[in-house]
Formats: C-alpha cells, structure tokens, sequence
C-alpha cells in the first residue's frame, strides 16, 4: 500500500481544476491522433498499472482512447481537496472516473460528494447479474451502494483480515506453528478476546508479545462494532469501540505488547523481530503481508546497479530477519482493513469506456480479468504478487500459496475471512474521528489522563473539528 508514486504537482492540478471550471460538461479533449481522452484520478500508481494492462490487452479499445492519469497521494490530506474542486469544477478535464479508499470512500459513495457517482447500472454494466457470477464480497457491494441502493462503486481487493504470526514464536511459545492450533490458542472465530489474552500471557511467561501495539487489534475493534461513530447526525460511542479502552490499557499494563504505533519504524522493526521483544504477530489482510510485513522483515542492499533516474536499485535480502517464517490463520475477531473502490463520474460523458475499464477490473471472473491476475500474480507476468481479490469466484480457481507463509496457501484463511467483514458500520467522518479516538486512548494508557477524560476530550475535539456532538 505505501508504494513508491510518481507525484504530481498538487498546486498545478489545483490549478487546471479551477482552469476547467468554464468548459461545457459536453466537451470532449482529445489527443494530437484524435483519441477520445479519460482522465483517471487516483492516489498511487496501482489502478494505473491494471489501466495500462487493460489497453494492452484491448487493442480495439486502446485505438479509440487515451487515459490520462492524475496521481496525488493521500499523504498531507491533498488528495480529496483537490478530487472534490475537480469535480465540481467539472469540464473535460474533470474526472471521468477516481479512486477512493476505506478510510474516506463513504464520502463519494453515500455522502457528501455521493451525488457526483454515477450508478454502475449506468455505465453498461449489468450490476445484480455480475455481482452474483463473480460472488462479490457482500460487505464491498455494501459500501459501494448509495442511499438510493445503486452500486455506484466497488473494489478489486477483497481485505478481509487475519492474525499473520511467526512460526519459531508459535513454536516456542505453543509447540507448534500449525495454524489451527494458533487458531485455538487466540480464539479464532470466537467473536471474544478472552482466550487472546490468555495466549498473549502464555507468550509472556515465555519473553514475547502477542502483538507489535494496540493498534494491532483496533482495526478487528473497530469493523465488529455493532454501529458506526454516527447516530443520525450525533456522534456516537459503540460499546464495542469504547471497550478499545480497556483492551489497550490490557496490553500495555501486562506489558502484552511493545507499545508501538503502526506505521512507525519501531513497528517495521518488530517485523524482522528487531523489536524490544519478539511479538507473535499482527492482524491484517492480505496486502499487508505483501506490501508492508514481506518489506520490513529482511534487509535491503544495494545491486550495484542504477535505474533511469541514476537511483541506486536495492533488493531484499531474505537471508537476514524473518522472511519465511510466517503463516496465517483465523482472528479472533472477523474483520477487514483498507481497500480501494472505483467510482465513476456522473457528469462523464464517457460513461461505457469507463464502464469497459470497471467491468474489467471490479467484475470480470475470467482468467483474462484483472481479478485472476491479481489474486495470481501474473498481472506482470508471472511470479508476481498475490493477493486477495473481491471475486470469490477467482479466489476458489486460484492458488495462493506464498514461500513467505512456509508455502501455506492463504487463500484458505482470507476467502472465509471476507465473508466475516462487515461494511455497514462505516461513516464519511472515519479517517478523522478514528485517529482522535486512538490518540486520545494512548493518552490513557499512557496515565496521562482519566477514562472519563479521554472521553470527554474525545467528544470535544470531533465537535470542534467536524460540528459533530
């Protein structure tokens, strides 16, 4: 997920959206060879990539049109300024189809940007029939339905989350590293942290952590929440969220964990087993294996060798860390974490292109669609990255075996886990009320201040920032 992106100049996007604000919506921009242009709006350069295939592998289609492509990372929050003045700007550069990702989608979905959707009915695609034949993770088509119950988004990843954990750990903490096992010591399936917190004082007695930091289990917190931070236009506590509380002073008092925050290097290093202890794992869905954890558990060195740039090209050493010794079973908790939903504009005057590069992407079962390539790794050719992808269809007529998981196919754990996420407690508000609530938690556990006081502080800093009480 955090990949390296080819940036775009965030004032001079800004700028050519304020520019297109007086073209006619009919207008049309083409290339110097009269192809019909599509502007694609997105964050990193990973829905470029299947666009490129897709043109390469539709000959009749690439000789008609050209995509354009605006990449602005969600980094510093430039991303959904810059997408929200572009649309309403509209014109012909505005964007015939974007991105949006778990953490803010619900705004272009069902919120406050959610009339610029255009319902995928719209766009040549025959929505119910498709969605059926692919077998579509139901809480993807949840989250891509708007008020009026028109599929207006969905995604290619399927994020359904594990508990991915060290095998030597397991093996010297439970004697043994099979799955079902692990399984049964952290409660896999139960719906309840209590044999979790056995395992995690197991591991203890034996010198490890369960997990990296608290925010190893929020994700699995947050998604299982019977209701979201709404009620109506009130901001609201579900028990199950506010219970993050009590499990993550838990964790920090029993010294369960390393008190680390995701995405810093403290948690990196806790992948290569470098951290103040060794921890059992982390909970996540298949890309995390593949983009964050696989990244962080060896050593990078140099080739010797330059790309175009004159960059020095590193590979990783798996020698070094903890690649390999790894494998994936059932949390706790169902779950998921993350994904990226593909929205058309309404305003496009493009709409069955655009329909043709959806329906090849979010739809297509077929071992020509980017579904199959992408749960087998061959989008590139083959041997590349698998991953978990929204068509359960492709899931059962794919292999996801991975030397990273000791040759585990864990396809096996992660299609039953997409079944258990739940996409019907999310709100628009997400991104900026969830990390209020987890600083103001540390803030807690930390001493620094009472329950009733992170509470209140809470509430206090969503009503100031977002009007929300």
């Amino acid at each position: 997920m955090k990949k390296a992106l080819s940036v775009i100049s965030a004032i001079a996007l800004l700028a050519s959206s304020v520019a297109a604000t007086g073209c006619s919506k009919k207008e049309e921009a083409t290339t110097k060879d009269g192809k019909t242009i599509i502007n694609l709006w997105t964050f990193t350069d990973e829905v470029p990539g299947m666009v490129k295939k897709f043109m390469a592998t539709h000959p009749d289609f690439a000789a008609k049109y050209e995509v354009k492509e605006t990449i602005i990372p969600t980094t510093d929050g430039n991303y959904q300024p810059a997408l929200n003045k572009a649309l309403q700007a509209g014109g012909k550069d505005a964007p015939d189809f974007f991105c949006a990702e778990a953490a803010f989608v619900l705004k272009y979905t069902q919120g406050d940007m959610s009339s610029y959707a255009a319902p995928y009915k719209d766009l040549g695609i025959d929505v119910d029939k498709e969605i059926k034949d692919a077998d579509i993770a139901q809480y993807s088509v949840d989250i891509g339905t708007n008020p009026n119950g028109d599929v207006v988004g969905l995604g290619y990843q399927a994020t359904g989350g594990a508990f991915i954990y060290r095998r030597s750990v397991a093996k010297a903490a439970f004697g043994s590293d099979d799955p079902a096992t692990v399984s049964a010591k952290i409660g896999g399936g139960s719906g309840s942290w209590d044999k979790f917190f056995e395992a995690a004082e197991e591991l203890k007695k034996k010198g490890y952590g369960i997990v990296s930091g608290d925010g190893d289990i929020w994700h699995a917190v947050e998604n299982s929440s019977d209701k979201g931070w709404l009620d109506g236009d009130s901001l609201y506590i579900d028990p199950k969220r506010e219970e993050f509380l009590d499990l993550s002073k838990k964790l920090k008092d029993n010294n369960y964990h390393n008190d680390t925050e995701d995405w810093s290097d403290a948690w990196f290093a806790d992948m290569k087993g470098e951290g103040d202890k060794e921890v059992l794992g982390f909970f996540g869905p298949a890309w995390l294996i593949n983009y964050t954890i696989a990244k962080n558990c060896g050593s990078w060195v140099d080739t010797g060798e330059k790309d175009a740039d004159g960059n020095a090209i590193q590979e990783l050493d798996t020698s070094i860390g903890t690649w390999g010794d790894w494998a994936v079973c059932e949390p706790p908790i169902g779950f998921f974490w993350g994904g990226t939903w593909l929205i058309a504009n309404k305003d496009s005057t493009k709409k069955e292109a655009v329909g043709q590069i959806i329906d090849w992407i979010t739809l297509d079962c077929t071992k020509d669609g980017l579904q199959y390539m992408w749960a087998n790794g061959t989008l590139n050719g083959e041997g590349g990255t698998k991953d978990s992808v929204a068509s359960g269809t492709v899931m059962a007529m794919s292999d996801g075996s991975l030397d990273f998981l000791g040759g585990q196919n864990m396809f096996d754990v992660f299609v039953p886990a997409n079944q258990y996420a739940n996409g019907k407690n999310l709100t628009q508000h997400d991104e900026k009320i969830n990390q209020k609530w987890r600083g103001q938690v540390r803030q807690y556990t930390a001493g620094n201040k009472s329950r009733e006081d992170a509470i209140k502080d809470f509430k206090q800093e969503v009503a100031d920032e977002l009007d929300i009480h």
